[in-house]
């Protein structure tokens, strides 16, 4: 946990994840339904622009902090003064205590990298190079516990069955969600919690993270900045995800859904004390979507 006198003011400015609206169902018949919201978001760093991010807004302040952690553009938690949300004006202003801004900030943005996360992500080149840096050591999970993980992250993500189109991620132990977020994009949920984790100084070495995304190069980047040495989803993974799990000796589980899952990386990590009795047919990989 980190000292009251090292933390920085934040705003509380989140606002309602869903909304009210009417539609025309497959009868003709005018119903009511829920949709997520969506709201551009613009992050300054002492009055300096870095991104527009598209989200629900139930998690500002914690979206700034987790994006600026999660991209190494401030290294300590200790150098922000403020994050401040204003709405009306889609900004949020988050304020050094040297009031310097982002170091080297006009070489960072000749290097970004458009990524394919929902809506669109960007990372910067200089994050890419600060990953082989991180030292993970993932902990041997029971197959006993990821089923029991499975059986219970299945049972969030509010915002989705009210509304849909939205993704969730969730700060996990072992068999079960601590800390769970729902955005317009995976990338979000994750910043958020890499945010709410960098402010509160959790530890994320025995953790699990969980997404409802594929898990992709840059889910894999985020979760490795948070320290956390697993990787849990219900869809896919690509290969440049995979390629830089093996590098750096990430655990990842996908596919997870049910009784069902698949251990693309870190299999000696897994103690199969519950294999199911029934050798059911695994659904099928070749020419699924998945969801961003």
């Amino acid at each position: 946990m980190n000292s009251p006198n090292t933390r920085p003011t934040l705003s509380n400015e989140g606002l309602s994840a869903a909304h009210s609206v009417k539609a025309v169902n497959e009868f003709g018949d005018t119903v009511d339904a829920h949709i997520p919201g969506e709201i551009p978001l613009t992050l300054r760093v002492d009055g300096m622009e870095v991104v527009t991010l598209m989200t629900l807004g139930t998690e500002p302040e914690h979206l700034a902090l987790g994006y600026i952690h999660n991209q190494k553009l401030i290294e300590k938690i200790e150098d922000i003064q403020s994050v401040q949300v204003d709405w009306d004006r889609e900004l949020v202003d988050v304020t050094t205590r040297t009031g310097e801004g982002i170091a080297d900030w006009q070489e960072k943005m000749k290097r970004r990298i458009v990524t394919s996360g929902c809506g669109q992500g960007t990372i910067f080149s200089c994050t890419v190079d600060k990953l082989y840096e991180v030292s993970l050591k993932p902990p041997v999970l029971k197959q006993s516990q990821i089923y029991e993980l499975i059986k219970h992250v299945s049972q969030l993500n509010a915002v989705y069955r009210v509304s849909g189109a939205v993704h969730g991620c969730g700060l996990c132990s072992a068999t079960e969600s601590l800390m769970h977020f729902e955005d317009v994009g995976r990338h979000n949920a994750a910043d958020a919690i890499a945010g709410r984790m960098w402010l509160d100084g959790i530890d994320g070495s025995d953790k699990i993270f969980y997404t409802t995304g594929r898990l992709t190069s840059e889910i894999v980047m985020k979760t490795a900045f948070m320290g956390i040495p697993t990787l849990l989803s219900r869809s896919g993974v690509t290969e440049m995800g995979l390629e830089l799990a093996q590098a750096i000796g990430m655990t990842m589980i996908a596919r997870a859904k049910g009784r069902h899952f698949m251990v693309y990386n870190g299999s000696d990590r897994i103690e199969f004390d519950a294999i199911p009795p029934v050798r059911n047919t695994p659904p099928p990989t070749k020419g699924m979507r998945d969801v961003n």
